[in-house]
């Protein structure tokens, strides 16, 4: 739950405060009986997004033995890149995507019409929806999918609740350290999707184990336990993993945070250039 919880929280969030600077850029330039149509792009795209999870979930399940496993392989190694991707895009788009969806907002507004601001809407939000489909089914390889589908209407909820208080309060979340400790979170996830995506392909004889078992803590925490199966869930845990596994964790992790690490540190050359 816990996984599905943090994806869908993160998710939502952007989503909602995407939809909150575009209702927020019409009242400024005084268009706000255009909302109904952004508000028909994010129902459109909600629904669109909830088919593509059901098509996905079900293409799983009609897989069995080998083949199941080399669907979750794939899945887990797809959902991990398309994780990677979007930490990085918000890595750089984050200190300029309202100025930017403001823009957006006027001209399609003032020249394009209804059109081109439902497509805004539709496609701010289709993006995250589909993303979290993708996320969602990977996470259901390592959990329960009613565990799944709760944790993910949790995170929503939330997400929901804190994009209306941050646009019709007073209230103010430090956007700049939830991104940050989420994006060190679902680095975790995802360097535990590539092991597990890797744990699968061993499994199906395609990639080489190495050592069968570099070590066993299972009897100090069982992966099969509660403990055991929400990091499991959540980094990938796995009590007796192959040396191959511990690599690819390993390997991604450093990569990825090396990698954003390195931006940081470029960016503020960039602006003082």
């Amino acid at each position: 739950m816990v996984p599905s919880y943090l994806l869908s929280l993160r998710e939502g969030l952007e989503a909602a405060l995407i939809i909150g600077i575009v209702l927020g850029a019409l009242r400024k330039v005084h268009r706000t009986e255009l909302r109904s149509v952004v508000w028909g792009g994010v129902f459109s795209a909600t629904l669109v997004s909830v088919i593509v999870a059901f098509v996905l979930y079900r293409l799983g399940a009609a897989f069995e033995g080998e083949a199941e496993e080399i669907f979750e392989g794939f899945t887990m190694l797809l959902a991990a890149g398309v994780l990677t991707w979007m930490i990085f895009w918000m890595h750089r788009q984050s200190r300029s995507i309202k100025s930017e969806l403001e823009t957006g907002v006027r001209q399609a507004s003032i020249t394009r019409g209804k059109s081109a601001l439902f497509s805004l809407a539709f496609l701010a939000v289709v993006r995250e929806g589909i993303e979290l489909a993708l996320f969602l089914t990977a996470a259901s390889y390592a959990t329960d999918s009613q565990q799944t589908i709760g944790g993910a209407l949790l995170g929503l909820g939330t997400s929901v609740l804190l994009g209306w208080s941050l646009f019709a309060t007073t209230a103010r979340l430090d956007l700049r350290r939830f991104f940050q400790v989420t994006g060190i979170l679902l680095i975790l996830f995802a360097a535990g999707l590539v092991a597990h995506g890797v744990h699968e392909f061993i499994e199906v004889g395609w990639i080489p184990a190495l050592i069968e078992h570099v070590w066993d803590i299972n009897p100090l925490i069982d992966e099969n336990s509660t403990v055991g199966a929400l990091l499991k869930a959540l980094f990938g845990y796995n009590g007796n993993p192959a040396l191959t596994e511990v690599l690819a964790y390993i390997g991604y992790f450093v990569l990825v945070a090396f990698s954003l690490r390195r931006r940081q540190v470029q960016l503020p050359a960039i602006q003082e250039a």
